[in-house]
């Protein structure tokens, strides 16, 4: 029986990076591989309860505890927050986003998890102020992942030119990480992302993007670019596992060359330990995205997959609608 459905493309790239975040958070921030592969001989490493146990004689940071497996991060939070923006709005409304922002991750707010820092720099901007008072930039000078959380909403939404599209991404990223490090990891992914909707050819998309990486990141990502095999492992020691993108794209765009199914992707990702959800969010919603232009009957989302992401039904929903 076909454990798979078939998704537009579109729809799989948001559900791909919702999917991916919550698939990695149980291991999520904890940075020793080896003991990553010590769980995985006996429990797996996709959907895994935060268990401190795990991170225990272990170099990692255990984040988590109250949440169950099929929970987010704070980067799935927002990726989500967006859709549900999108599809209250019909379109991206920067007050009404930073109003939502802020009635969600603040103070009394239904999130309830850990706040990075950007997201806390961005709470203590927007919290003082009423909204005809935001600021366009709202964010920190901050580069690490939560630039990245709601691009893939925002690009398998737009419908217009990537230029345009480049210029709401750099608007919306500036929103939570005012960086142009952050704003540039996130050009070059939305581009990437944009082009295999469009049915570019994974490693077409992954090259012609590389101008919008600026210039720390585009020679990261091609040395990235120029392995032959998939070693997850070895990139994060190369590049970094932490939540900085200058670290992860080029793990991303590495493992998105080599893996040639969704669920490969994801493991592969998990297995390269430290900020596994940060990554996710793009690395799952371009893989997903390619996989549904690929089609075959193994290629997409596992259907056992989407049913433990614990916001489906909201998810799906929500992707109905924009």
């Amino acid at each position: 029986m076909n454990s798979n459905i078939r998704l537009t493309p579109r729809t799989a790239a948001i559900l791909g990076a919702l999917v991916a975040d919550s698939a990695a958070l149980g291991l999520h921030w904890l940075y020793d591989p080896a003991r990553i592969a010590q769980i995985e001989k006996t429990k797996g490493i996709t959907f895994l309860s935060p268990n401190d146990d795990n991170y225990a004689d272990a170099k990692g940071f255990f984040a988590h505890a109250n949440k169950l497996a099929g929970d987010s991060s704070g980067y799935g939070e927002a990726c989500l927050l967006m859709l549900k923006h999108y599809e209250k709005h019909g379109q991206f409304k920067r007050i009404e986003y930073q109003s939502e922002y802020r009635g969600y991750f603040g103070p009394g707010g239904e999130y309830i998890g850990y706040i990075d820092s950007p997201t806390r720099q961005t709470l203590h901007t927007l919290i003082p102020l009423i909204p005809d008072n935001f600021p366009e930039q709202s964010g920190a000078d901050d580069d690490q992942f939560a630039a990245l959380a709601t691009v893939p909403v925002v690009t398998a939404t737009h419908t217009g030119t990537q230029a345009e599209l480049l210029d709401k991404i750099d608007q919306v990223v500036r929103l939570t990480n005012n960086n142009d490090d952050a704003v540039a990891a996130a050009k070059y992914t939305a581009s990437v992302l944009f082009d295999v909707i469009n049915g570019q050819p994974i490693s077409q998309a992954l090259t012609d993007a590389l101008p919008l990486a600026g210039e720390k990141l585009a020679p990261l990502l091609e040395q990235a670019l120029q392995t032959e095999t998939l070693d997850s492992v070895a990139m994060a020691e190369r590049f970094g596992s932490a939540c900085h993108v200058l670290e992860g794209i080029p793990i991303v765009a590495h493992i998105l060359k080599h893996t040639s199914n969704y669920r490969e992707t994801i493991e592969a990702n998990i297995r390269a330990s430290g900020d596994s959800c940060g990554r996710a969010i793009m690395l799952g919603a371009i893989a997903a995205a390619k996989a549904e232009q690929a089609g075959g009957e193994t290629s997409s989302i596992p259907l056992g997959w989407l049913t433990k992401y614990r916001k489906i039904s909201v998810a799906a929903a929500a992707c109905a609608t924009v």
